[in-house]
C-alpha cells in the first residue's frame, strides 16, 4: 500500500437518507478507481462496505464502512454511512473524521428526512459540502425540481455542476459545465464513456447553466467578482481557485449526478473529488486543550511538521481483533510508535499500521496528517479517546451524542444466555455509541436502550447471530417510588414463645412525612433504658426492610421520618432480630393509618419537529399527562420543552415518527417525581396486584 501525503488525502463522508444508494456509490467509485475487480451490488450482499451478514440480510447499513481508492495519484477515504433513522446517528460520528460531505440524494424522492439530518450534522462540523444526485436512470425523475427542492430545503447556494443527457430509461451521460465538455456512457454498466462536444440541443442549456455557475463562483470572493466585472467571465485557472474558496466557505455546494447501479457520471464524480473536494490541510484545524488543563487551548493543524495527534472515531470488533480506527490530525505516525492516550493517561504501542477495504485490513508503512488507519489490539483505548505525541499531549473533544429515545428490558432465555450476555454487550458497546446497557436498581432489570426499536431489535440480532446469547425483550418497568401524608403514632410489638426461650421486641414510633427529596431520617428519642442501646439499630434496620416493599402497591417507600420515643424489653428473650421485627410491624401499623402516595419518575423532554407538526405534538404531549414548558423555533423547525412522565414516554418513540413521517426527534433526561393522579394509581395498584407483587414476607 503506498504512502500519501497530506496535499494528495481526500476524505469523503457519503451521508443521506437511506436507500438513496450510498453503498451502492461506493461500490462504483471503487470499481471505477480500480479498487475492486466487479461492480459491487447491494442485492446480491457484494459490496465492500456492508460486508456484515446482518446488514446484508436487511439490505441496509447498520454501521459505517471504510474504503479508499486511488485516482489521479490521490488517495480518497470513503466514509459509507447509514442513513436509516435507526442508525443515522453513526454518520455524525464518521463526519467527525471526514473533510468533506458527500450528500447522496435519490433523484425521484429528492429531500427526505435523513438528507436534512445529515445536512445538520456537517454544518455542526462546518463541512464543505457537495451533492450527488443519483438514480437519474429511474422512472418519474426530474433533475430541475430535485435542484428546486434542493435549494428550498437544503441551502440556496447549491448550483449544479453537471447537467443530464437524457432521462429515466433514457438517462445515457452528462454535461461537465466547468470542463465543457459531454461524457456518454455505454449502457452495459462497465463505466465506459465517449468524450465528446455537447450535444446541439443542450448548449443553449450549458450555457445558461456555466454562466450561471461562473457568477456565483465570482460572487463568493471579492477579487474573483472584480475580475468578473472586468472580464465579464473568469478564465478556467480563476474558476478552479474560485471553486475552492466557494466550497471551504460553504457559498457553493456543487451538484453532480449520475447513477451507480448502471456506473454513470463516476469517473466525473471522482475527477470533481480530487479538483475541488479541499485536501486535509485546506480545511480548518482542531482545537484540542491541555489533558491537564481543560482552559489551556492546543491548536493542531493537518500539517506533517507537528507533533503528532489523532482522533479515534470508531471501534470495531470482528471475530479475532479489536479495530481502533482514527484520524490522523497532526505529524506523520509510523509502525512500533509508543504513543500517549491523553483520556486515560496512559502508553498504548502501535503495532502495523494498516488501512481499512471494507474488512479487510491492509498494511501501510506510516500514516501523515488527514489520514485515516486503523490499528488493532490496543488495551486502552476507546471511541472518542485522543492519541498523541507523549511529549506534546493535546485532547480533543469527542462526539456527543443524545440519550438514547427508546429502552426494552432485557431477559437472556437461559442460564448459559446470562453467563455471556455481559461480556457479549460489553464488545457491542465498544462499537456502537447510541446504545446504552443499564441495570435499574430498584426494578433489577437489565435494560438496552438505542437510537429506535430497529436499532435495539439488529441489537439482540447481532446477541443471538455473533455472539449465541438468546434474549427476549420487554417493555421496561417504571421505577415508583411511595410515600405518605400525614403524622401517626404506633406501636410495634413483637412477642413469640416457642417453649425454650422466646423472642421479644417492643417498640414505640411516631411515623411523620418528609417534602419530596426528604429520604430517610431515623430519630432516637429514648432516654434511659426502656430499650437497650445495642437493640435500638435493629429498629431501624427493620423499618427500612419493609419500606423496601412499601405498602400501596409494592414499591419502595421514601420521604419519611421516624421518630423511637419508647419500648420494652425482655431480658431473657429480646434480642436484635426481636427489635427488628417490631420495628417492621411498626412500619406497617403506621401504613394502615396514614394517607398512602405514589410517586412517578418525571421527565424533561425536548422534542424538535418540523413547523407544521408543532400542534399535533404539543396535543399529544398534553394526553400523556405533560406539562409544556415552552416553545422556539429553530429554522424550520419547532423545539417544544415539556416534563412528562416516564410511563407515558415509554411508546413514544414510534407516535413522534406517525406524526412527523420520522422528521421528529426528542431527548429526555429525568427531572423529579411526583404524585400520580388518583385515577391512574388505581390501575397501577391493580396490576401489582395482579402480578403478585404485593406479598407479604413471611414471620421469622
Amino acid at each position: 500500500m503506498r504512502v500519501f501525503s497530506t496535499a494528495h488525502l481526500r476524505n469523503v463522508g457519503l451521508v443521506g437518507h437511506s436507500h438513496a444508494g450510498k453503498t451502492s456509490l461506493a461500490a462504483a467509485i471503487l470499481f471505477a478507481a480500480g479498487a475492486t475487480p466487479r461492480l459491487g451490488r447491494v442485492d446480491d450482499g457484494s459490496t465492500v462496505t456492508d460486508f456484515d451478514e446482518i446488514a446484508v440480510s436487511h439490505k441496509l447499513s447498520i454501521q459505517t464502512g471504510l474504503a479508499y481508492g486511488e485516482w489521479r495519484d490521490c488517495k480518497i477515504n470513503l466514509l459509507d454511512t447509514p442513513g436509516s433513522n435507526a442508525f443515522i446517528l453513526d454518520s455524525r460520528a464518521a463526519l467527525r473524521a471526514a473533510d468533506t460531505a458527500l450528500i447522496v440524494v435519490d433523484a425521484h424522492s429528492g429531500v427526505e428526512v435523513g438528507t436534512e439530518k445529515v445536512w445538520n450534522y456537517a454544518q455542526e462540523f462546518n463541512l464543505p459540502c457537495m451533492v450527488f444526485i443519483n438514480k437519474m436512470d429511474k422512472e418519474q425523475t426530474d433533475f430541475e425540481e430535485c435542484l428546486a427542492i434542493l435549494n428550498e430545503r437544503l441551502d440556496p447556494h447549491v448550483v449544479p455542476f453537471q447537467l443530464p443527457i437524457g432521462s429515466e430509461k433514457n438517462f445515457r451521460g452528462i454535461v461537465d459545465l466547468v470542463t465543457q465538455r459531454a461524457f456518454i456512457y455505454s449502457s452495459d454498466g462497465s463505466g465506459k464513456f465517449t468524450e465528446t462536444d455537447i450535444p446541439e440541443d443542450m448548449r443553449a442549456a450549458a450555457a445558461s447553466a456555466r454562466e450561471t455557475l461562473v457568477e456565483r463562483v465570482a460572487e463568493s470572493d471579492d477579487r474573483s467578482l472584480e475580475k468578473f466585472f472586468e472580464q465579464g467571465t473568469l478564465t478556467d485557472a480563476e474558476l478552479l481557485d474560485g471553486i475552492h474558496y466557494a466550497m471551504t466557505t460553504h457559498a457553493v455546494v456543487p451538484v453532480f449526478l449520475g447513477s451507480a447501479m448502471q456506473n454513470i457520471g463516476i469517473a466525473q464524480l471522482l475527477d470533481a473529488v480530487v479538483a475541488y473536494a479541499p485536501d486535509p490541510a485546506h480545511v480548518h484545524g482542531w482545537v484540542g486543550t491541555s489533558p491537564s488543563d481543560p482552559d489551556v487551548v492546543s491548536p493542531r493543524h493537518f500539517k506533517e511538521d507537528e507533533p503528532f495527534s489523532a482522533y479515534v472515531f470508531k471501534t470495531l470488533n470482528d471475530q479475532f481483533n479489536r479495530i481502533t480506527l482514527f484520524k490522523v490530525v497532526s505529524g506523520v505516525l509510523k509502525s512500533d510508535a509508543l504513543v500517549l492516550n491523553a483520556n486515560r493517561g496512559t502508553l498504548e504501542k502501535l503495532a502495523a499500521i494498516q488501512v481499512l477495504q471494507g474488512k479487510q485490513l491492509d498494511k501501510v508503512a506510516e500514516a501523515h496528517a488527514g489520514d485515516i488507519v486503523a490499528v488493532t489490539k490496543l488495551k486502552d483505548t476507546q471511541t472518542g479517546d485522543t492519541l498523541c505525541d507523549k511529549a506534546s499531549p493535546v485532547k480533543f473533544s469527542p462526539v456527543a451524542f443524545p440519550e438514547p429515545a427508546i429502552s426494552f428490558a432485557i431477559d437472556p432465555k437461559s442460564r448459559a444466555d446470562e453467563d455471556k450476555l455481559s461480556a457479549a454487550m460489553a464488545k457491542l458497546l465498544e462499537q456502537d455509541q447510541m446504545l446504552r446497557y443499564t441495570r435499574d436498581g430498584q426494578t433489577k432489570e437489565f435494560v438496552l436502550s438505542g437510537s429506535g426499536q430497529q436499532h435495539v431489535e439488529i441489537t439482540v440480532e447481532k446477541l443471538k447471530k455473533k455472539f449465541g446469547v438468546d434474549v427476549v425483550l420487554h417493555q421496561p418497568k417504571v421505577a415508583y417510588l411511595e410515600t405518605f401524608k400525614g403524622r401517626v403514632e404506633v406501636q410495634g410489638r413483637h412477642k413469640k414463645q416457642t417453649g425454650g426461650r422466646g423472642q421479644f421486641g417492643d417498640c414505640k414510633c411516631v411515623f411523620d412525612a418528609l417534602p419530596h427529596g426528604g429520604g430517610f431520617k431515623f430519630i432516637d428519642r429514648i432516654f434511659g433504658g426502656a430499650v437497650p442501646q445495642n437493640f435500638r439499630p435493629a429498629i431501624e434496620k427493620g423499618i427500612i426492610e419493609a419500606a423496601q416493599t412499601g405498602a400501596l402497591a409494592g414499591y419502595p417507600m421514601v420521604d419519611f421520618q421516624v421518630e423511637l420515643t419508647d419500648g420494652s424489653y425482655h431480658t431473657v428473650d429480646s434480642d436484635e432480630l426481636s427489635f427488628k421485627l417490631a420495628g417492621r410491624k411498626a412500619f406497617r401499623a403506621a401504613m394502615e393509618k396514614v394517607k398512602l402516595i405514589l410517586l412517578e419518575p418525571v421527565m424533561h423532554v425536548e422534542v424538535v419537529v418540523p413547523n407544521e407538526c408543532s400542534g399535533d405534538a404539543m396535543g399529544d404531549l398534553n394526553t400523556r399527562r405533560g406539562r409544556i414548558e415552552g416553545i422556539e423555533a429553530k429554522g424550520a423547525s419547532q423545539i417544544i420543552k415539556a416534563r412528562v412522565p416516564l410511563a407515558e414516554m415509554l411508546t413514544y418513540a414510534p407516535k413522534l415518527n406517525s406524526m412527523t413521517s420520522a422528521r421528529g426527534s426528542y431527548t429526555m433526561e429525568f427531572s423529579h417525581y411526583d404524585e400520580v393522579p388518583g385515577n391512574v394509581t388505581q390501575k397501577i395498584v391493580a396490576e401489582a396486584q395482579a402480578s403478585g407483587r404485593l406479598r407479604v414476607t413471611e414471620e421469622v
